[in-house]
């Protein structure tokens, strides 16, 4: 997962230094966790990543940072996919969130209901249910990991269950490259690449 991970920062790297050398004006390339897009606006909410180098992203960085899409729409991948689960910890039992409201992020202890691990993504389990699902008369909440193949299900305190379900839905990864703060060159959207057809 590391050599993905690393590989596709090194992809995106190598287009932009290209552009910079040809500009003779060298850029910068950043990766975050996408909580909001406006769509007509074209600009994505970002959360951005203070471990990119790890294989465990810690999208943790405040404050959110405003990015302009690329000018050129062909330099930009599938579009920005928003959700406010930053990040789970599956081994301490904790689910990171960030709430709009006090543009803070929030870490919550869960309990675990059922927990499945080696899910792919066909599953019907998740290609049909499509989580996140969350059932306010059982008081849990379904999340699936693709990173980490694992659906899972568990409960939280009862001022958790009262936010909107998008609070549970991971927002796609995106990596983009710029020069100018605020406006991407080249964006890419690493949740929606097929990483198993990108080889070993």
């Amino acid at each position: 997962m590391l050599f993905r991970r690393q590989s596709w920062m090194v992809v995106i790297a190598a287009g932009a230094l290209l552009s910079a050398v040809a500009c003779g004006n060298y850029g910068k390339v950043e990766q975050g966790r996408a909580v909001a897009f406006d769509k007509q606006n074209g600009v994505v909410t970002l959360i951005l990543d203070s471990a990119p180098q790890s294989d465990q992203p810690r999208y943790d960085v405040l404050p959110p940072v405003k990015v302009k899409v690329p000018p050129d729409l062909s330099e930009m991948g599938a579009a920005p996919e928003p959700g406010k689960m930053l990040y789970a910890n599956f081994d301490k039992q904790q689910i990171v969130i960030f709430c709009p409201e006090a543009a803070a992020i929030k870490t919550v202890s869960y309990t675990v209901v059922e927990r499945f691990d080696n899910v792919n993504r066909d599953d019907p389990r998740v290609a049909k249910a499509k989580p996140p699902r969350v059932d306010r008369q059982k008081k849990n909440v379904t999340i699936y990991s693709r990173r980490y193949k694992i659906l899972l299900t568990f409960a939280v305190p009862d001022e958790y269950l009262a936010l909107p379900d998008n609070t549970w839905k991971a927002g796609d990864e995106i990596r983009y490259y710029y020069k100018e703060p605020g406006q991407a060159l080249r964006l890419m959207n690493v949740s929606k690449i097929d990483l198993s057809k990108s080889g070993k």
